[in-house]
């Protein structure tokens, strides 16, 4: 009877674990239809994830959020403490067990960029860290959380801050070793245009370029049998670029050549940095060419994508972004028009309000504007900003152009980046220079005088550290009469040589004349 009783209890066991499994399973399958309905985000088992995810999602289940609550824990009194290479790893296995935990991916990202690198003496392993925080965000975390714009957001503050910025020692390297990465995928003058209408992937290729083209009968004979081989011999050099057996053989047929480049650049540069090309065209039809060398643009393209795929397409913190890596840009020289993306902002963020943020962005880079552009002769465009400037702020701005800019230029010596007085100096040494060209010397002469007195004036007072350092005036006045000879018209270049030409032999007769009488 006892033995009866037991076989029972254990049959209507088994069948109410079914009948609650079976419960749970309705429920669970609800619950998913739901997330994928509104777009929710979950931790869930991940498609395409590494093993060690996969293993850790599937196999600790909900156990897993009270294993990462504890690596919390520790990883925090690791923070305090400043052991932050241990802190690194924890973190690490915080990602694995929660790769849709977006807070533990940027905490990581942020201690790897900003805490762990500082911490380097050499500046390629601070770029290392530096680059590896990028990585970490850009590669993996967006994967697993393609709409979540905080990720978007910290990816782009790393580019525009801790690339863009003056405040590590090491910024000038960040630069130039993200320049040479991009300049290693699409050359120096790529075509993005091009890039952009190529085939999106192999599939679209291989209909593009079928068997028999006259492309693969080039790589055959070059001794490529396939597509991958092709590919990574494309990528084996740098700055990529298609083997010389192919484009030899292909010699004659440059937009051929041209296209199959462009193909391959477009592929390479989503591979390595997730850069796609349609979306760079975007940018650059709706704020002005970039140059996608420089962190700015890099911060531009994630906030945009922040805002592609973020439900609703709105979000404050990738807006601001975007305004101030375009503000970074312009005074970089690279933009004439950006005004509009902060009156979109004011207008998205803060309607209606007079002393909005965003409005107070957009002032300051009109008066930024003001002054790059008569620096640089844009006199036109100047007077245009100065007008929309007064009204703006009616009343507030009653002196002349000329009055206003030489106004700001005694405000940028008084409280001066490096940046800005490299802008301010370089702008009044192209005014000297287009006046010389002119042959009106009195003004060029007077030109050169205050650009020499605000750099004179910044180096005594602002430009001691490393950091902050001007280049020599020599080297700031030889770039600046390299770009005139690039872009003045012809008769305007051989006048601008034969007067520069004349200074070089007057400088070298006064140096022989001094070294006579010594």
């Amino acid at each position: 009877m006892n033995k009866f009783r037991t076989i029972t209890m254990y049959f209507v066991l088994v069948l109410v674990t079914l009948v609650l499994l079976f419960g749970i399973n309705r429920i669970e399958n609800r619950l998913d239809s739901q997330v994928a309905e509104h777009n929710l985000r979950f931790t869930g088992q991940i498609k395409n994830a590494p093993p060690v995810v996969v293993f850790t999602t599937v196999a600790l289940g909900s156990f897993r959020g009270l294993v990462a609550d504890l690596l919390w824990l520790r990883a925090g009194a690791l923070q305090e403490k400043g052991n932050y290479f241990e802190m690194v790893q924890l973190a690490r296995w915080i990602t694995d067990l929660q790769p849709t935990f977006s807070g533990a991916t940027a905490y990581l990202a942020w201690n790897m960029a900003y805490n762990i690198s500082v911490t380097c003496s050499s500046f390629a392993d601070r770029w290392r860290w530096v680059n590896e925080g990028i990585k970490l965000i850009r590669d993996q975390a967006i994967e697993y959380n393609p709409e979540d714009p905080v990720l978007y957001k910290e990816l782009a503050w790393i580019f525009q801050h801790k690339l863009g910025n003056i405040m590590d020692d090491a910024n000038l390297y960040y630069k130039n070793q993200l320049a040479i990465q991009m300049i290693g995928i699409v050359g120096g003058e790529p075509d993005w245009k091009g890039m952009a209408e190529a085939p999106e992937n192999e599939k679209a290729f291989m209909k593009a370029y079928p068997e028999g083209h006259r492309f693969w009968k080039a790589a055959q004979a070059a001794g490529l049998a396939d597509y991958q081989a092709v590919y990574q011999a494309f990528k084996s050099v740098s700055p990529a670029a298609l083997p010389a057996g192919i484009r030899n053989r292909l010699a004659d047929d440059e937009k051929l050549l041209a296209a199959l480049t462009d193909y391959f650049r477009a592929q390479y540069l989503y591979e390595q940095l997730k850069l796609d090309s349609k979306v760079i065209v975007e940018i650059n039809e709706k704020y002005g060419m970039m140059d996608w060398r420089v962190p700015e643009s890099q911060a531009i393209y994630w906030a945009t994508m922040g805002l592609k795929r973020t439900p609703g397409h709105v979000d404050l913190n990738c807006q601001r972004v975007i305004t101030q890596s375009l503000y970074e840009a312009f005074r970089a020289g690279r933009l004439l028009l950006i005004d509009e993306p902060f009156t979109e902002a004011q207008k998205t963020f803060e309607k209606g309000n007079s002393y909005s943020t965003f409005r107070s962005a957009k002032i300051n880079f009109m008066k930024e504007a003001i002054t790059i552009l008569y620096n640089y002769g844009k006199f036109s465009k100047s007077a245009e900003y100065y007008e929309l400037l007064r009204k703006e702020e009616p009343g507030s701005h009653r002196q002349s152009l000329e009055s206003f800019v030489m106004d700001q230029w005694l405000e940028d010596v008084r409280d001066a980046a490096v940046k800005k007085a490299s802008e301010v100096i370089s702008g009044l040494i192209f005014r000297s220079i287009n006046y010389m060209v002119y042959n009106d010397q009195d003004a060029a002469v007077a030109n050169e005088r205050i650009a020499r007195y605000i750099y004179t004036k910044y180096a005594a007072d602002l430009g001691r550290e490393e950091r902050t350092k001007l280049l020599p005036y020599a080297d700031m006045k030889k770039a600046v009469v390299e770009q005139c000879i690039k872009v003045f018209p012809p008769a305007m270049v051989e006048i601008l040589k034969a007067k520069v030409a004349a200074e070089q032999a007057e400088a070298a007769a006064e140096k022989k004349n001094s070294a006579e009488e010594k």
